[in-house]
């Protein structure tokens, strides 16, 4: 109990700084979508997101102090910069952690230390996350409320900075198999001592879970990442300047409520942007299918290319054809097909064919495998 108790605390504890302001276009803040040849490496190595725009960096200036230690922010104490990606198809949230410290505080194993502690809930389904918050209060802090439902839903990781003769993180809950590979990766650059100055680099990469249970991940759901959700996201950073201090030096929280470390409801917007412009080709044929009725051998084309389109063509490798921009098209007999997709507009043509993805067969028919 006395391990609850002092985690609650360490929760209640974080940082003070101050940064260049870094506005963002709305309330809702923005996550960069990194292109497909352009993942960052988890290296430690700022150059992977140097062409990230500055629209997406959340400097000190979004955070609030909720224990209004400090009126205002001192860059000379501590001064953070943050950036969030994340790759289509893929369902991993990227970060890029920069801060310069005056003191930085890692010489201990427990929680008495530098902290980035993130809360992210990829579907949104919001609410309490962590045993003291249990909404049947028959069940705050016990037993059952820490592995059936601690983390479960949404997930908070206290990551140390830096981390040394450590885990890279503490996964806050009864599933700390989602801090390891393949669903967790991080990297440090620094040259810091403990109680010395200096700047760390700090690059990771999660994978959110819609259900993380500490059975591990046999029965674990991913949050599905696609193009234009939103996601809830918050972060807050605990900065000890004292080795043997008690208490931490201010707690700094992007999000407005202080519980936000264990109410879901309680985080901030982040919305998956799509590709910025200049990674965008003008013209680029794409698509994808679905077999609605494999019986009647029904198959729907979905049109997905990007750019200004005139006009569409599909072969549907049967020697048929269409016009249509989202075709549903049934094949008379069973086989696999070459299909393309041929469209054109004012900057170009392009065209994209899958040999063999679309295969369809009847239950009466009796089809030999090539």
């Amino acid at each position: 109990m006395k391990l609850i108790k002092y985690l609650a605390l360490a929760c209640g504890l974080f940082v003070c700084f101050s940064v260049k302001t870094f506005p963002q276009a709305d309330s809702t803040f923005k996550i960069f979508q990194f292109p497909a040849d352009k993942i960052p490496r988890i290296d430690g190595n700022i150059d992977d997101w140097s062409f990230v725009p500055e629209s997406y960096i959340v400097g000190n200036d979004q955070l609030k102090d909720d224990e209004k230690k400090h009126s205002t922010l001192d860059p000379k104490n501590l001064e953070v910069k943050i950036r969030v990606g994340w790759v289509k198809g893929m369902n991993k949230l990227y970060f890029l952690y920069e801060a310069y410290d005056d003191y930085w505080d890692f010489s201990r194993t427990d929680l008495h230390h530098d902290i980035f502690e993130i809360v992210v809930d990829g579907d949104q389904s919001g609410g309490p996350l962590i045993e003291q918050f249990h909404p049947n209060t028959q069940l705050n802090n016990s037993w059952d409320a820490y592995f059936n439902f601690h983390g479960v839903h949404a997930q908070n990781y206290h990551i140390y900075t830096p981390a040394e003769g450590q885990d890279w993180c503490l996964a806050w809950g009864s599933q700390p198999w989602i801090k390891e590979l393949p669903y967790a990766n991080a990297a440090y650059s620094y040259s810091f001592k403990p109680g010395e100055s200096g700047k760390l680099v700090l690059e990771f990469w999660i994978t959110p879970f819609d259900y993380a249970g500490p059975e591990g991940p046999v029965r674990a759901v991913e949050s599905i990442l696609k193009e234009g959700k939103n996601i809830g996201l918050c972060w807050a950073i605990i900065d000890f300047d004292d080795v043997n201090a008690r208490g931490n030096n201010g707690f700094w929280n992007l999000s407005s409520k202080h519980t936000m470390y264990g109410n879901a409801s309680q985080l901030s917007t982040f919305r998956l942007m799509p590709l910025e412009a200049q990674f965008l080709k003008k013209i680029d044929a794409r698509w994808s299918f679905k077999v609605v009725d494999m019986d009647r051998r029904l198959v729907a084309f979905q049109d997905e290319s990007i750019g200004k389109i005139t006009s569409w063509k599909w072969d549907f490798g049967d020697g048929t054809s269409s016009n249509e921009q989202h075709p549903i098209h049934a094949y008379a007999r069973s086989g696999r097909f070459i299909v393309t997709l041929y469209i054109e507009g004012p900057d170009g043509k392009s065209r994209r064919a899958k040999v063999w993805d679309v295969a369809v067969k009847s239950a009466l028919d009796q089809v030999k495998s090539n």
